[in-house]
């Protein structure tokens, strides 16, 4: 089995979370988040796109309740025994809620849902409305409980680190590919072939979305579109990847200058750095996630920049799935959640002048140390010329 992690460790992770279950009174949670499900017992697959759900009992009982086609992809990724593995029957008119029902059943479970002691996560892509509203309707009453194993994957275990730094590793070498083939006349296609190319050739996988690429106009935007075209004699690139390594990402932004800089470029450039290492600088254990977002804007906000800024400039890294590899939560104004050494974390500093048609962005993710925090990329936040 393509497991990344011992067996100790996946035990280590189940049982903080039964733990978690029983502290808040729980006797099972319903796990829809793919994130969830690789985490605590390495299952890795995209049919959380169709309806599947794992069980975790506060015995720290695994049962997984899926489609046809991933049953094998469960034998083969997880820890899963096959008895622990039950396939749903696809049909017409097929209600698999109802099958999730008899499941819990058969684990001895209805008192718990009678009773209201049931988790679910419910803030996730693996559980749309739809199938949300038919669960419900066919369990009851259950208890939103979305951030139990949420907040138990934010401190990364020292081997979780470890990919973190292989992802980074990663995000670099596709950063070096890119910049080899950015010049007048180049084309968009080529240099994101490049740049995915790089990831795959080291051992890397599909980040949790598409690669942000933009140039032109289009460098001011930071969300991937449809449509490529070729570099200008005097032209700007906004880049946005991630190197993703056994799911962990560690993703990258920036903004790479064609023929001469402006001095509009030159000062956005300055602002983000000096934005960058504020944010650095605010970074560590038991500080609020809301004293990061206010160093990025005082800086952006000294300067008169406050139109060309966002609202939000980071947040953590993880072993993530599509539609986003944002592994939330964000860096955003009053955000008061402590953040804690082994966590993971993107910062993004961007700045979208519209009115002079120029765009500036730096990011990289950083490693929450004891004191304060490490950057995982060898490239240093500078004005790249080409």
């Amino acid at each position: 089995m393509p497991l990344h992690f011992t067996d100790a460790e996946y035990a280590a992770r189940r049982a903080a979370a039964t733990r978690a279950l029983r502290d808040v009174g729980l006797d099972a949670i319903l796990l829809f988040a793919p994130e969830s499900q690789y985490w605590i017992s390495g299952y890795d697959t995209f049919g959380f796109a169709m309806f599947q759900c794992m069980v975790l009992t506060r015995e720290g009982h695994l049962s997984l309740l899926t489609r046809m086609p991933d049953l094998r992809q469960a034998q083969h990724t997880s820890t899963l025994r096959d008895d622990d593995i039950h396939i749903w029957h696809e049909r017409e008119g097929a209600t698999p809620a109802q099958d999730l029902a008899k499941l819990l059943s058969g684990l001895g479970l209805s008192a718990s849902l009678s009773a209201g002691r049931i988790g679910i996560e419910g803030q996730t892509a693996g559980l749309t409305d739809f199938n949300g509203r038919m669960v419900r309707e066919a369990l009851g009453t259950l208890i939103e409980a979305s951030d139990l194993i949420r907040s138990l994957r934010r401190r990364k275990s020292p081997a979780e680190i470890e990919m973190h730094r292989r992802a980074a590793a990663l995000s670099d070498d596709a950063f070096d590919a890119a910049r080899s083939l950015t010049r007048a006349g180049a084309f968009e296609g080529d240099i994101l072939a490049a740049m995915q190319g790089a990831v795959f050739k080291g051992g890397g996988d599909y980040a949790g979305n598409e690669f942000v690429i933009g140039s032109g106009p289009g460098a001011l935007l930071c969300r991937y579109f449809s449509g490529r075209r070729h570099l200008d004699a005097s032209d700007q690139l906004t880049l946005e990847w991630s190197g993703t390594y056994a799911r962990y990402h560690a993703a990258m932004m920036q903004t790479l200058i064609v023929g001469q800089a402006s001095a509009t470029h030159r000062k956005l450039h300055n602002l983000a750095r000096d934005a960058l290492e504020a944010c650095e600088a605010a970074i560590a254990p038991g500080r609020p996630m809301g004293d990061v977002y206010a160093a990025h804007a005082k800086v952006f906000d000294a300067a008169g920049m406050s139109h060309a800024r966002l609202q939000a400039c980071g947040y953590g890294m993880g072993a993530i799935y599509n539609p986003i590899w944002v592994d939330f939560p964000m860096f955003y104004e009053g955000n008061p959640l402590e953040m804690q050494e082994g966590q993971v974390f993107f910062l993004h500093m961007i700045l979208m002048e519209s009115d002079a048609g120029a765009a500036m962005c730096l990011g990289h993710s950083v490693l929450v140390t004891r004191d304060g925090c490490e950057r995982l990329s060898r490239h240093a936040p500078d004005l790249y010329l080409h």
